[in-house]
C-alpha cells in the first residue's frame, strides 16, 4: 500500500470510529491563507497533490480531489498512483464537491469539516445545501494531529516593523480610520482572521507564511483599544514597546477563550465571514449582535496611498533591473540553462538589492509542453533543459520593502515558428488594449476582461484563468478584493488599486504564452459624463521582440510597443552595467 493509500485508510479509521460518512479537507489554514505553513499543508500531505488551490472529500468507498482547470493537467499527473480520482472544476457535467456530496450520501448521513480552516460563508453555503437532503454538517476538530505523526509545528517566526514613511500611514491612524468605519455601520468591534489585513493595519511583515510576509494572529479592534493574539516573545523589545501603546499583545491561543468573555451584551462584532472560520465565530458569545461583510480593512489596503504606489515603482524598478540582468546574460552566454537553474539565477539578480526580501510566489518556469500548464512548478525530476526551438514561461515576483512584483515574460530559445509568433502576437495585444483603456469610475473588473481575450476570441482561442488579480503591498501577491476575470465579480476598479494584466494562451503538449505587467488604477480625467480612470503601467521589462509578427499589430499598437520599450529603457538603462544596458538598448529598439 503506497503512502498516500495508507493516509486515506488512517482518516476512514477516524471516520468509522467517529461515524463520518466523508470527511472534506480543503487544504487552508486557520486564516484562509492561500500559501501556508508547513503545518497546514494537508492537501498535499494526504493526497500528493501540490497546487495551490483544490478541495478533497474522502469517503469509505472514495478520495476525490476537486482542481480547477489551473491544475488539471498537474493533478491528474501528480495522483497517479493513488486512491484519488480528479474531479475538473466547471468541466460539463462534474459537479462541484457540495453537489455531489448532495447528491451521494444517503438520508441520515454525516458529513465532517475541520472548523478550524473552514470558513463561516463555506460551511453555511455546506450547511444548507446538505440539510435539503437531510445530512448533518459535523465539526470532527482537527484530525491531522493524530495521523500526521512528524506533523511541523505552528509557526511563530520574528516580526519587524515597516516604517510609517515607507507604509504611507502609522498604525495608530489605521486603527482609528478602522474604528470610524465601525462606528458608521453601528458596531463596537471588529475581529480580523486575515494576516495580511493584520500586518497591513498595524505595519508589521513577517515570515510565517511561505512566499507573504505576513505573521500568525488575530487583531481584536475595540472602541478606544485593540488585541493581537499571537505568539508574545516574538517581538524585540524595542518593537514590544512601541505597539504597547496602540495594542496589547496575548498569546496566538488565547483569542478563542478571550472571545468568549471580551463583550457586553450591547457590543456589536463586525467580521468577514469569507475570512473567519468557524471556530472563531463560535468563540463569540451568542448574546451579542453580529454583523458580516467584507473587511473594512481589505478595501482600505486594496487602494494604495500615494506613498505606497511610490514605493510600488521602486520595487518594479529594482525588479526590472534584475530581470534585464537575467535576459541580458541568457541572450549573450553559452551557458546551457534548465527551468530551475534559469529561476535561481533571476533569484540570484533579485538579491543583489539589499530591500529584496525573497520571492512572492513559487517560481513558474515552463518550457516547451510544460509551458501548457499554467501554473507549473519545475521539479529535480521533471526540470526541462533549455535548448531546441522552444518557448519558456517565465511567471515570477519578488518581495522588497517597499512593494509587491508579479511578471511574466515568454521568452524565445532557438527560432520560432508562424503558430509560435501568432500566439505571442494576440497575447501582446490583449495585454495591450486592456493597459491602454479609458473607463468609467464604478467600471468592475470583469467589464474589463473581454479586452484582454478579443483577439484571442476572434481566433478561436481562450484560457482558463483570469486576466487581473490584485496585489499587496509587500504582501500578498493575490490580493482582493479587485479582480478582472470572466467572474461576474462586483467589486469597482478604485483609483490607487494595483492588478495584473496577464492574458495568455495554452497548446497542450507544444507550448505556453504568457505576458504580464502591473498596472496601477489612476484618474483620467472628468467630463461632462462623469469621472473617468485609467491604466499606468508599473512593470519595467521588454518583450520578446523577436515573436511580435509586427503584420498583425496596428499602427497605434506599434506605437505603443515602441512607447513601452522607450520608458523601460530610460527608467533602466542609467541602473544598468554597460554590457546590460547595451543589451536593453538592442532589445528596445523601435519595431
Amino acid at each position: 500500500m503506497s503512502g498516500v493509500a495508507q493516509r486515506v485508510e488512517m482518516v476512514r479509521n477516524l471516520m468509522r470510529e467517529h461515524r463520518v460518512d466523508a470527511w472534506i479537507v480543503n487544504g487552508s489554514d486557520p486564516h484562509v491563507s492561500e500559501y501556508v505553513a508547513p503545518r497546514w499543508n494537508t492537501r498535499s500531505w494526504l493526497s500528493g497533490f501540490t497546487g495551490s488551490a483544490g478541495t478533497i472529500v474522502v469517503t469509505l468507498d472514495k478520495a476525490l480531489l476537486w482542481v480547477d482547470s489551473r491544475y488539471y493537467i498537474q493533478g491528474a499527473q501528480q495522483i497517479v498512483g493513488t486512491p484519488f480520482e480528479l474531479m475538473k472544476l466547471d468541466a460539463p457535467s462534474v459537479p462541484d464537491h457540495v453537489q455531489w456530496l448532495a447528491n451521494t450520501i444517503p438520508p441520515k448521513g454525516v458529513v465532517g469539516i475541520d472548523g478550524l480552516t473552514m470558513t463561516v460563508s463555506a460551511t453555511k453555503a455546506l450547511a444548507s445545501t446538505l440539510s435539503k437532503k437531510d445530512i448533518t454538517l459535523e465539526y470532527t476538530g482537527d484530525w491531522f494531529d493524530s495521523i500526521w505523526k512528524d506533523r511541523p509545528a505552528v509557526p511563530f517566526e520574528n516580526v519587524m516593523q515597516m516604517d510609517a514613511a515607507i507604509a504611507g500611514f502609522s498604525a495608530e491612524a489605521k486603527l482609528q480610520k478602522i474604528r470610524q468605519s465601525c462606528g458608521e455601520m453601528g458596531c463596537t468591534h471588529t475581529i480580523v482572521s486575515s494576516l495580511d489585513d493584520i500586518a497591513w493595519i498595524l505595519n508589521l511583515r513577517g515570515s510565517d507564511i511561505p512566499y507573504s510576509p505576513v505573521f500568525l494572529g488575530y487583531l481584536l479592534i475595540g472602541p478606544k483599544d485593540a488585541v493581537l493574539f499571537t505568539k508574545a516573545d516574538r517581538f524585540s523589545d524595542q518593537l514590544e514597546t512601541e505597539l504597547s501603546r496602540y495594542v496589547a499583545v496575548r498569546e496566538y491561543q488565547e483569542v478563542y477563550t478571550y472571545l468568549g468573555t471580551a463583550f457586553s451584551d450591547t457590543d456589536v462584532v463586525y467580521y468577514s465571514p469569507d475570512k473567519t472560520t468557524v471556530r472563531i465565530r463560535e468563540s463569540l458569545p451568542a448574546s451579542i449582535a453580529l454583523v458580516e461583510g467584507r473587511d473594512l480593512s481589505t478595501t482600505l489596503k486594496a487602494r494604495k496611498s500615494p506613498v505606497e504606489i511610490e514605493g510600488m515603482r521602486r520595487a518594479h524598478v529594482l525588479d526590472g533591473i534584475a530581470m534585464v540582468k537575467l535576459l541580458a546574460k541568457v541572450s549573450r552566454s553559452s551557458e546551457t540553462y534548465n527551468e530551475l537553474t534559469i529561476a535561481e539565477q533571476l533569484v540570484a539578480y533579485r538579491k543583489e538589492h539589499e530591500e529584496y526580501l525573497g520571492p512572492s510566489f513559487s517560481p513558474i518556469a515552463g518550457f516547451g509542453a510544460h509551458g501548457a500548464l499554467a501554473h507549473y512548478s519545475a521539479t529535480v525530476d521533471s526540470s526541462t533543459v533549455l535548448e531546441g526551438n522552444n518557448l519558456l514561461v517565465l511567471d515570477t515576483g519578488g518581495q522588497y520593502r517597499t512593494g509587491t512584483t508579479d511578471i511574466t515574460r515568454t521568452l524565445l530559445f532557438g527560432e520560432a515558428t508562424e503558430q509560435m509568433r501568432k500566439d505571442y502576437t494576440l497575447v501582446l495585444k490583449g495585454n495591450l488594449s486592456l493597459a491602454a483603456q479609458r473607463f468609467p469610475a464604478g467600471t468592475n473588473g470583469y467589464q474589463l476582461d473581454v479586452l484582454a481575450r478579443q483577439f484571442l476570441w476572434q481566433t478561436g482561442y481562450n484560457y482558463g484563468h483570469g486576466t487581473g488579480h490584485g496585489l499587496g503591498f509587500c504582501l500578498n501577491v493575490h490580493e482582493g478584493p479587485q479582480n478582472i476575470s470572466t467572474k461576474p465579480i462586483a467589486v469597482p476598479l478604485e483609483v490607487g488599486m494595483v492588478i495584473s494584466d496577464e492574458p495568455g494562451v495554452y497548446r497542450e503538449g507544444l507550448h505556453g504564452v504568457r505576458i504580464e505587467n502591473l498596472v496601477v488604477v489612476q484618474h483620467a480625467g472628468t467630463t461632462e459624463f462623469g469621472e473617468f480612470l485609467a491604466f499606468d503601467v508599473l512593470t519595467l521589462c521588454p518583450f520578446e521582440r523577436r515573436l511580435i509578427d509586427t503584420d498583425l499589430l496596428s499602427e497605434a499598437e506599434r506605437q505603443m510597443v515602441d512607447a513601452y520599450h522607450g520608458w523601460v529603457y530610460s527608467e533602466l538603462s542609467d541602473k544598468l552595467p554597460q554590457d546590460d544596458a547595451a543589451w536593453l538598448r538592442e532589445a528596445t529598439l523601435p519595431l
